[in-house]
């Protein structure tokens, strides 16, 4: 197992063993949402292997270990703690790390976080650093989440995840004023796609979706997590705030619209000068990335390493050095005017989860 962004734009994935014996790997199955990937290699050999451990016990604090290929050095263990749980850093749906001061560095993504009992409670993914190095801020998938990704990739080749079929937001402390709630909790409900469980469930626009399955729902992203992992054609119940009562409702989930194949990205053109992989707005990704019908641009789908901490998948570019844009081929055409003017940077204005951010983002020479 390893990260999906370790292989993605892989043509031959090659598994190297600590005695230097080399493989053609097999790519099982990939997951591009949450970041893993199952790989497969034949041998004769008998291999050691690890055992998962539950990364819901493992407590802030708590002394854990990492295991990689640093700057390709060769394998290398470093040592730290538990700093948090349920980081979110680039704003993704299911965005849910372990943060750790373990030493990680580019090489480290795939690897194992051990716990001092040997179990693996996390896979390693990401850093948080302006210089690229190690700064002790470290990212790692749970191992409870990798788990059950896997186990979906091995069974049906990729992961099946619940889905409702509505396009959610937050409750602000304005929006819920303005609705005259006591707290801004919950998912409002814009608009509901026709003939999707949440239409058959009875679920109309402008509901507040409060409690999913007796779990309170805090947010939308809390939402499309706890409906995704609980998977297809479940039946689930749940409570929605409509003109200030409480209605109780059931559905059977259906199955959400995957990402498009990263193996075939639709402007390679876009994913070379930028290190981004975009898409036009269809009306799943709409629906998947919750943008609004009045939003138009490029939407990110996919993301080059360094340039995770400026921008995310979902992120959807809408001006190129304040021009606007509304395709991939817009904003191709646009850097390229940039580079031709012998500019070094690009000002990227998009839009992301209700908000627009301005960002420079480095052309390569």
């Amino acid at each position: 197992m390893t990260n999906n962004h370790v292989i993605e734009k892989a043509d031959e994935v090659t598994v190297r063993t600590v005695d230097g014996e080399e493989y053609q790997a097999e790519v099982i199955g990939r997951d591009q949402e949450g970041d893993l990937a199952l790989l497969r290699i034949k041998s004769d050999q008998d291999f050691p292997f690890v055992k998962w451990g539950s990364s819901k016990k493992a407590r802030v604090g708590d002394w854990v270990l990492s295991i990689g290929n640093p700057f390709g050095l060769g394998g290398s263990v470093t040592a730290g703690i538990i700093s948090a749980h349920h980081r979110q850093i680039s704003g993704g749906p299911f965005d849910d790390f372990i943060q750790t001061d373990a030493s990680i560095n580019r090489g480290n993504s795939g690897g194992p976080l051990f716990n001092l009992d040997g179990e693996v409670i996390g896979v390693n993914t990401a850093i948080f650093s302006p210089t690229g190095g190690n700064v002790g801020i470290a990212f790692s998938i749970p191992s409870d989440q990798a788990q059950r990704v896997i186990s979906q990739i091995e069974e049906h080749g990729y992961v099946r995840r619940g889905f409702l079929g509505v396009q959610i937001q937050a409750v602000d402390k304005m929006t819920a004023e303005a609705l005259g709630l006591e707290k801004a909790k919950g998912a409002l409900v814009n608009s509901v796609t026709p003939d999707s469980p949440a239409a058959k469930a009875g679920i109309r626009e402008g509901d507040i979706i409060v409690e999913f399955n007796g779990e309170v729902v805090e947010d939308s992203t809390a939402l499309v997590k706890v409906v995704s992992a609980l998977g297809v054609e479940e039946e689930a119940t749940l409570t929605v705030l409509r003109d200030g009562k409480r209605v109780n409702l059931s559905v059977v989930t259906g199955e959400r619209p995957r990402p498009e194949d990263p193996t075939t990205p639709a402007q390679p053109s876009v994913t070379e000068e930028l290190g981004m992989n975009l898409s036009g707005l269809t009306v799943l990704l709409r629906q998947q990335y919750d943008v609004p019908d009045d939003v138009n641009g490029a939407i990110v789908l996919q993301v080059a390493p360094d340039l995770r901490q400026r921008i995310a998948p979902g992120d959807v570019i809408v001006e190129v050095n304040r021009k606007a844009v509304s395709s991939p081929e817009d904003v191709s055409a646009a850097i390229k005017s940039i580079r031709e003017e012998g500019r070094t940077a690009a000002l990227l204005r998009v839009y992301r989860a209700g908000n627009y951010y301005f960002i420079p983002i480095p052309l390569d020479e």
